[in-house]
Formats: C-alpha cells, sequence, structure tokens
C-alpha cells in the first residue's frame, strides 16, 4: 500500500507544529535550535512529497541545496550557542539579555 501525498503534509504539517511550538514554549537554546531544525526538515519533507507526487525530480535535487545549507547553519548555530555559553555561563533565554544594559 503506498502512502497518499496527504499523509505526507499530514507528517510534514505534524512536524512543523510540533517544532513551531517548542520554539515558542521552550526557553533552552539548543532546544529551540533543534525545533528550528524540525521545522526545517518537515518543509524539506513536503517539498519532496509534492515532487515525488508531482512526478519531477526538482525537489529531489532541490533537497540536496537544503541540506548543505542546514549543514552550514548548524555549524554557525552551534559555534553561537558556545560563544553565548561561554560569556554567559548559560544557555538559557531568559538569562541572555546582554542587550538590555
Amino acid at each position: 500500500m503506498k502512502p497518499s501525498l496527504d499523509a505526507y503534509v499530514l507528517l510534514s504539517a505534524a512536524l512543523f507544529a510540533i517544532g513551531f511550538l517548542g520554539v515558542l514554549v521552550r526557553r533552552n537554546t539548543l532546544v529551540i535550535y533543534m525545533c528550528l531544525e524540525l521545522m526545517l526538515v518537515a518543509a524539506t519533507l513536503a517539498l519532496v512529497a509534492f515532487s515525488r507526487f508531482n512526478g519531477t525530480e526538482d525537489g529531489d535535487v532541490f533537497v540536496f541545496f537544503i541540506l548543505t545549507v542546514a549543514a552550514a547553519e548548524v555549524a554557525v548555530g552551534l559555534a553561537i550557542i558556545v560563544a553565548l555559553f561561554r560569556a554567559r555561563q548559560t544557555v538559557e533565554v531568559d538569562r541572555l539579555d546582554s542587550m538590555k544594559h
């Protein structure tokens, strides 16, 4: 039995919603960053699903560019989080208020 496009779009929407809710609710920068990555994966899944069901390979090729950019994003994002931790000794968003002073 082959899953329908609706199943993939529903899964993608659920993953995106979980990631979005995690960004809104969590206060740890690492968890927020993981939720942002989950949202990126959800969008990529939807792109591949639409590409497959339209019978084109454009979405599959575009996914490689997304993965390349995501790898660079992970490196830069984790470097920023490590720098914040070294400067403030915390990764909690509520305690990172350096712009206020």
